[in-house]
């Protein structure tokens, strides 16, 4: 080969090298709450759709906390999470040099949800939900009326979130009193869909995940008002009660994080910010509760000025309402 034709090869190879890389920075990868997925995937694919599919973006569903494992090993640009980062993930993702950016994206009801053929269970106290849930109750609450002597003589079913699910970590906290506490015997998944179908095929199952969920699927499960406290009315999951704050304890923030590193790249920047310009859509499309506008101008205003960390400290909270996050995060 000749002094010519070997430049030609080498810059035909140097060419498709650089094409192959482009091609490879053009990939966005989201992982992490199942909850979160919806908007993260109606964002997705509207950006795809304005970027006449030139940049892709992968949205995957290991739960909040099998994602963080991930982003705290700089294997995704985003993270999807139901609940914020807690304080062995700061410390895995600070081990690591991945710094973030914390990005409230809406507001969730999680929802309790039984059979609909189920005609005698209209509401459940926060301390009946403890009785079935904590985990001393473990093989020996399994049936209806040992909860309640008035509820029938039936087995209960139980059907909730994963170990690696920020909601396990939410309702558990919110209802035992304590994150991750709770009993083992129960038909667990990361995935909602699975619990859908489980609680929709047995007239003694309940179970728990994400309002959207229950929203595009009420045909098929039935939502239990709550009760918070003796004397207090049962509430049920709506953005009216979440707005007003009076679906307690399960209204809870979700969030996204980006990665800083990744936010130097223009194509992660652009779908930060396309994300907080059309947030408040999709959510409401997907049956969440958006911020208010200012939410996302807060977001936005985060991302330009690439403020790292999270105003939680590390730790999940119970019964934060959309005014308290937005005052924290404004203070960032």
């Amino acid at each position: 080969m000749n002094i010519r034709s070997f430049l030609a090869c080498s810059g035909l190879f140097l060419g498709l090298t650089l094409q192959a890389q482009s091609a490879i920075a053009q990939v966005i990868k989201i992982d992490g709450s199942s909850t979160v997925f919806p908007i993260t995937e109606g964002v997705a694919e509207d950006f795809q759709k304005s970027k006449k599919n030139a940049i892709k973006v992968t949205v995957g569903i290991s739960g909040t906390g099998g994602g963080f494992k991930k982003f705290c090993r700089g294997e995704t640009d985003f993270q999807n999470a139901s609940r914020p980062i807690l304080q062995k993930e700061m410390d895995d993702c600070r081990a690591a040099g991945v710094e973030y950016v914390e990005l409230p994206v809406a507001f969730d009801a999680l929802t309790v949800v039984i059979n609909p053929r189920n005609n005698w269970l209209k509401s459940i106290t926060v301390e009946e939900l403890k009785k079935i849930w904590e985990p001393a109750a473990q093989g020996k609450i399994t049936r209806w009326n040992q909860v309640n002597p008035s509820w029938p003589d039936a087995p209960i079913k139980l059907f909730g979130a994963g170990s690696d699910s920020g909601t396990f970590d939410y309702f558990t906290e919110a209802i035992n009193g304590k994150s991750k506490a709770s009993r083992g015997d129960f038909t667990a998944s990361e995935d909602d869909n699975v619990l859908v179908q489980g609680v929709s095929q047995d007239v003694n199952a309940i179970g728990y995940f994400g309002y959207a969920y229950y929203a595009e699927n009420q045909a098929r499960v039935k939502a239990l008002p709550i009760v918070e406290k003796a004397g207090k009315p049962a509430v049920s999951p709506s953005e009216k009660s979440v707005l007003d704050g009076s679906y307690q304890p399960l209204s809870r923030p979700i969030f996204v994080y980006v990665n800083v590193k990744a936010l130097a790249r223009p194509e992660i920047k652009e779908f930060a910010e396309y994300y907080m310009k059309t947030a408040a859509k999709i959510a409401k499309e997907v049956k969440y509760v958006p911020l208010p506008a200012r939410g996302y101008t807060i977001g936005l205003d985060h991302i330009a000025k690439v403020k790292k960390g999270t105003v939680f400290g590390g730790k999940n909270e119970v019964g934060v309402r959309i005014e308290d996050l937005l005052a924290r995060e404004a203070k960032m």
